[in-house]
């Protein structure tokens, strides 16, 4: 990542957070978009702090407007921007029998059309150079659970979303691709917990490694798909999940 210029969807916070923080200490120059304003602050004096260089912008990516001024931003503090990582998300359980419209429509809004709007933004400036992006999915793009029907059809929809922009960019130069986590370690996995809305205890069972992944592991990932390592490998959704989409047994 030495000298690229990463833009980070939601990188602030939760998953986001650790990327953002990953990309700094492998040398990249990081652009932190979140929602957030007093996260950002937080988040880009700490990477500075640790002799990272970063700058923020407040987003919300459910705004075409919002997306095309975070993609600008790279480029106008760094001169390019090599890569795009998409961490932005909301969960929200809910019956599917009384689910709001408005429910189903902000999941979608976020899930779903954010990413395309921020890909597409960011698009637009890696024409020429190329570059590299990376969607933060779900194994429920694939597994399907009760109470996250807007949730599942979102994340769903962005494992497609990276194989139709992935075959194409690809004449480009600009690679596609989708790191779909389990049940990940975070602050919003933890509310859900809280909430009753997850068993933390039979999500360990379920997973075959025994464990809640960390926002670290998600990072691993992250870095290997942005990176050369990974040059030749674009439309594909990689799964850090402890093996839970390979456990059939009851």
């Amino acid at each position: 990542m030495r000298d690229k210029v990463i833009v980070v969807a939601g990188g602030a916070g939760g998953i986001g957070a650790e990327v953002s923080e990953r990309m700094s200490r492998e040398g990249a120059r990081v652009v932190i978009a979140d929602l957030q304003a007093d996260a950002i602050e937080e988040k880009v004096a700490r990477l500075r702090a640790e002799k990272g260089c970063a700058v923020g912008i407040a987003c919300d990516i459910t705004s075409p407007k919002q997306c095309d001024a975070a993609a600008q931003a790279a480029v106008d503090e760094f001169g390019r921007l090599d890569g795009m990582v998409n961490c932005a998300g909301i969960s929200r359980p809910h019956d599917s029998i009384s689910l709001p419209p408005a429910d189903w429509a902000r999941m979608i809004d976020v899930q779903l059309n954010g990413a395309f709007y921020f890909a597409q933004a960011c698009a637009k400036r890696m024409i020429g150079s190329g570059g590299a992006m990376v969607f933060i999915t779900s194994t429920n793009a694939e597994a399907a659970f009760p109470r996250r029907a807007a949730y599942c059809c979102a994340k769903a929809g962005v494992a497609m979303l990276t194989k139709v922009l992935a075959i194409e960019w690809a004449e480009k130069n600009i690679r596609v691709n989708a790191v779909g986590p389990a049940y990940v370690a975070t602050e919003m996995t933890r509310r859900n917990i809280a909430a009753g809305n997850v068993d933390e205890e039979q999500i360990k069972k379920r997973i075959p490694l025994g464990r809640l992944a960390q926002p670290a592991d998600v990072a691993d990932a992250v870095s290997f798909l942005l990176g050369e390592k990974a040059g030749f490998i674009t439309g594909q959704s990689l799964y850090v999940d402890g093996g839970w989409l390979a456990y059939g047994y009851f």
